[in-house]
């Protein structure tokens, strides 16, 4: 294979690349249309993509009692979860803030955790422009799974 051919088929790839980063975006600004938020007028929306390619999307659907609120990543992992995937590519999140990156809350970063610390999270502007970074990036030195399983010290019950 010549060197044109191998130059040619990586930028193919590139571009295909970008272009399905910029599908996940759409996905998450379309989501965000849906979101329920009547107390803080904060419309958030999550597209998340499995391994198989799959595409889950959420908002965040706000309660009187805020602290029952759901955020638009837990809705786009819980319902993914629900259909069986535990493994996931990516997550592109949304928002209506013009002059930063929309950025996970601390909660919905640890739920992130929850299933694995080395896949991609897109973090939006309204006019499809990204940050990518990874779960771990936004989560350094977290706790995952995997530290239940570790060795601990044997402590009794004592009354």
């Amino acid at each position: 294979m010549g060197d044109q051919q191998m130059r040619s088929e990586r930028i193919n790839g590139l571009n295909e690349h970008l272009s399905g980063i910029k599908e996940l975006i759409w996905k998450s600004l379309e989501a965000r249309k849906f979101a329920y938020c009547p107390y803080s007028k904060f419309r958030v929306g999550a597209a998340l993509l499995t391994h198989d390619g799959t595409v889950f999307t959420g908002c965040n659907v706000e309660n009187a009692c805020f602290c029952l609120g759901i955020c638009a990543e837990k809705t786009a992992i819980s319902k993914a979860v629900s259909h069986g995937y535990r493994d996931f590519k990516a997550i592109a999140i949304a928002s209506d803030m013009c002059e930063q990156f929309v950025s996970p809350c601390g909660g919905c970063r640890q739920f992130m955790r929850e299933f694995g610390a080395n896949w991609d999270v897109y973090l939006s502007k309204p006019d499809g422009s990204y940050v990518e970074m990874t779960v771990e990036e936004l989560l350094p030195a977290s706790f995952g799974p995997e530290d239940l399983k570790m060795k601990k010290v044997n402590i009794r019950n004592e009354v």
